[in-house]
C-alpha cells in the first residue's frame, strides 16, 4: 500500500494534508535526525556568536594553546571551512556556466581563472584583511570574512575548473535532448548539466576542502605589514604552538586535525560520494556500489522526502519563471557575420580595460621601485618552476595508477577515501617541526626538501581527479573489456586513459597551480628559533607579505601569475583542448 494516494485522489489531497500524514508516520529514525539537526544548528549559533565580538587592530593577539581550547577552536575552523565551501559552490556554478555558455566571456574568464589560482593565499590576504577590517570596523567579523575569503581562494578554483570542463565536454546527445524537450536554462542546468558533472564536482569539492585545510594556518594566523592578526581556530593554535616550539601541543593539534578530517569525511563526504553514484552514465548496474552508513540512515528517514515535497513548489516556480524568460534555444549554426562584429566590439572594450589596468600598475611600480623590481622574481621563479615540474611529473607517475585502482573498486574506495582525505587535508605547517629535524639531521637542503612539502599541497589534485575519472567510466564498458579479454597495456590504451584523460587534465592544471601556491609555505620552514629558507619565488612573496613591501609583493604575484598562465597556455590548455575534441563523452 502506497503512503499517499495517487491519481485523482492525490489531486484532491492538499499539500498540508499530505505533509501532516507523513509527519504522523514519524519513526525513531526521524526523531534522531531531527535531534541531530537541532544540535548542529545550536552549536553553529553558539560558535557564530564569537565572530561578532569587539575587535581593535591595535590590541595584542595572544592565542590560548591549552588543549582544553581545542574543541572550540575546531568548531570555529569547521564553521569557516563550510561557509567557504558554500561560497565556492555558488561561485563554481555561476562562473563555470558563464564561461561555458559564452564564447566571448570564456576568453576572459578562463585566463582570469588561471591567474586567480596562481595568486597565493597571502596575496589575497594582503588586500582582504585591510578591506574587510574597513568594511566591519571594530568587529571581529572583518577578520572572520578575511579568513573565510582566504579559504575560499584555496577551494574555488579547482571546483570551477572541474565543473567548467564537465560543461564543455557534455555529450552532444544530452544537448540535443534538452533542446527537443524545450528545456529552459534553469531546467537544463539542474536536470542535465549538474547531474553530468556531479561525480567530478563532489570529488573536486572534497579535494578543495582539503586545500582549505592545507592553508588553515595561513588563513587564521595572519601576518600582514608587520602586524599579526589571529582568530580562534586549529590553524592559529598550531601556528602558535609551532612558534613556541611546543611539540606536545603540536601533537594535540595534529590529533584534533585528524579527528576533524575523519569526522567530516564520515558524516559529509562519504554520504555525498555514495549519493553521487546514481549519476553514473551506464546501462548496466554495477556489481558493487559505494555505501554510507549515514546515507542509509537518512534514506530510512521521512525528512528528506518531506523536505522535497516542501521545496517542490519552489522548483515549479523556477521552471515557470524560466519559461517566461525563454527556453534554451541557442542556434546550433550561429550567424558568423554577427558573431564577428560582436567579437571585435568585445575585444576592443576588454582589451582597453586590460591595457588601462596594466598601464596603471606599471606607473605605480615605476614611481616606487622602478621596473627593475621584476628581475629578481623572474629568476627566482625558474627555481620554483623546476620544483613544480618535479611535483607534477612525480605525482602523475605515482598517483594515476593508484587513483584508477581506487576508482574501479568501491570496496577499496571505502577504505582509501578517509585515509586519502586525511593525507590531502593535512597542513604542511603541522609537519614543520619534523621537516626541520629531518633536514638538519640528514643535511638535506631545503631547496630540495621543499619539493616534498610542495607535493603535500599539490599531488592530491591529480589523485582525486583520477579517482573521479575512473569512477565515471561506465561499468558496462569495463565489463565489455573483460568479456573481450582486453588486459594490460591495451586496456589502459583503449579504456582507462581515454576515460580518465579529461579529469586528469583538470587535476593537472589545478595541481600545477596548487604547487605554485604551496611554495609560499614550503620554501620557508620555521620552527621555534630556526627558519630554513629556500631559493624561490614562494619565499620571496612570503617575505614581502610579512614586511608589508607592497611593490615587491605585487611584482612577485605578477611574476607567479605570468609563469602559471604561460605554463597553462603552452601545455595544459593544449591537453584540455585535446580532451574536449577527442576524449569527450
Amino acid at each position: 500500500m502506497l503512503p499517499f494516494p495517487t491519481g485523482p485522489a492525490a489531486a484532491r489531497t492538499s499539500l498540508p494534508s499530505r505533509i501532516a500524514g507523513r509527519m504522523s508516520r514519524m519513526t525513531w529514525v526521524d526523531v534522531v535526525v531531527a535531534a541531530a539537526v537541532l544540535v548542529l544548528l545550536y552549536i553553529t549559533l553558539r560558535v557564530g556568536q564569537g565572530t561578532t565580538v569587539r575587535f581593535s587592530t591595535s590590541q595584542s593577539v595572544k592565542i590560548d594553546t591549552h588543549p582544553s581550547q581545542l574543541p572550540y577552536d575546531a568548531a570555529r575552523s569547521l564553521l569557516r571551512m563550510f561557509v567557504a565551501l558554500t561560497a565556492s559552490t555558488v561561485f563554481t556554478f555561476l562562473y563555470a556556466c558563464a564561461a561555458a555558455r559564452s564564447r566571448r566571456l570564456e576568453r576572459i574568464l578562463i585566463p582570469a581563472l588561471d591567474i586567480l589560482q596562481s595568486v597565493p593565499v597571502l596575496g589575497f590576504l594582503t588586500v582582504a584583511v585591510t578591506g574587510f577590517i574597513a568594511l566591519f570596523p571594530g568587529s571581529m567579523l572583518g577578520l572572520e570574512c578575511a579568513s573565510i575569503f582566504a579559504i575560499f581562494t584555496s577551494q574555488a578554483w579547482n571546483m570551477t575548473f572541474g565543473f567548467y570542463h564537465s560543461l564543455t565536454s557534455l555529450p552532444r546527445e544530452l544537448d540535443e535532448l534538452s533542446r527537443s524537450f524545450r528545456f529552459t536554462r534553469w531546467m537544463r542546468f539542474w536536470k542535465v548539466e549538474v547531474p553530468a558533472g556531479a561525480i567530478g564536482l563532489v570529488w573536486n569539492g572534497m579535494m578543495s576542502f582539503g586545500g582549505g585545510w592545507f592553508f588553515l594556518v595561513a588563513s587564521e594566523a595572519i601576518s600582514v605589514s608587520n602586524k599579526d592578526y589571529a582568530l580562534p581556530g586549529v590553524g592559529s593554535y598550531a601556528g602558535a604552538a609551532i612558534a613556541d616550539g611546543d611539540l606536545g601541543r603540536i601533537g594535540w593539534a595534529i590529533l584534533t586535525m585528524a579527528v576533524m578530517v575523519i569526522g567530516v569525511n564520515f558524516f559529509f563526504w562519504r554520504p555525498l560520494t555514495a549519493w553521487a553514484e546514481k549519476f553514473k552514465n551506464e546501462q548496466s548496474e554495477a556489481g558493487e556500489i559505494q555505501r554510507s552508513v549515514v546515507l542509509d540512515f537518512l534514506r530510512r528517514s521521512n525528512w528528506p522526502r518531506l523536505l522535497g515535497r516542501l521545496l517542490r513548489p519552489v522548483g515549479h516556480g523556477l521552471n515557470r519563471a524560466g519559461r517566461v524568460l525563454g527556453v534554451d534555444d541557442r542556434p546550433l549554426a550561429p550567424d558568423h557575420r554577427r558573431r564577428r562584429t560582436g567579437d571585435i566590439a568585445f575585444a576592443v572594450v576588454a582589451g582597453g580595460l586590460i591595457l588601462w589596468g596594466l598601464a596603471d600598475l606599471v606607473g605605480y611600480l615605476s614611481d616606487r621601485t622602478g621596473l627593475g623590481v621584476f628581475g629578481e622574481p623572474l629568476l627566482l621563479g625558474l627555481a620554483t618552476l623546476a620544483r613544480v615540474a618535479v611535483v607534477v611529473v612525480g605525482s602523475t607517475l605515482i598517483w594515476v595508477p593508484i587513483g584508477v585502482r581506487i576508482g574501479f573498486s568501491p570496496r577499496l574506495t571505502r577504505i582509501a577515501q578517509p585515509l586519502v582525505q586525511v593525507l590531502a587535508s593535512f597542513p604542511a605547517n603541522f609537519l614543520f617541526p619534523l621537516a626541520v629535524w629531518f633536514f638538519l639531521r640528514t643535511g638535506l637542503s631545503i631547496d630540495v626538501g621543499g619539493v616534498l612539502l610542495m607535493a603535500l599541497g599539490a599531488q592530491w589534485y591529480i589523485l582525486f581527479n583520477t579517482i573521479a575519472g575512473a569512477m565515471s567510466i561506465p561499468t558496462d564498458l569495463r565489463e565489455a573489456m573483460d568479456d573481450l579479454g582486453v588486459r594490460g597495456r591495451q586496456r589502459w590504451k583503449r579504456l582507462i586513459l581515454p576515460g580518465i584523460f579529461p579529469s586528469y587534465v583538470t587535476g593537472g592544471i589545478t595541481a600545477s597551480g596548487g604547487a605554485w601556491n604551496a611554495s609560499i609555505v614550503a620554501e620557508i620552514v620555521p620552527f621555534g628559533a630556526t627558519t630554513l629558507t629556500a631559493t624561490g619565488l614562494g619565499a620571496y612573496i612570503s617575505h614581502a607579505t610579512a614586511t608589508g613591501d607592497f611593490p615587491h609583493l605585487i611584482a612577485g604575484v605578477a611574476v607567479m601569475s605570468l609563469y602559471v598562465v604561460g605554463l597553462n597556455r603552452l601545455f595544459w590548455r593544449r591537453l584540455h583542448r585535446l580532451a574536449e575534441t577527442r576524449y569527450a563523452s
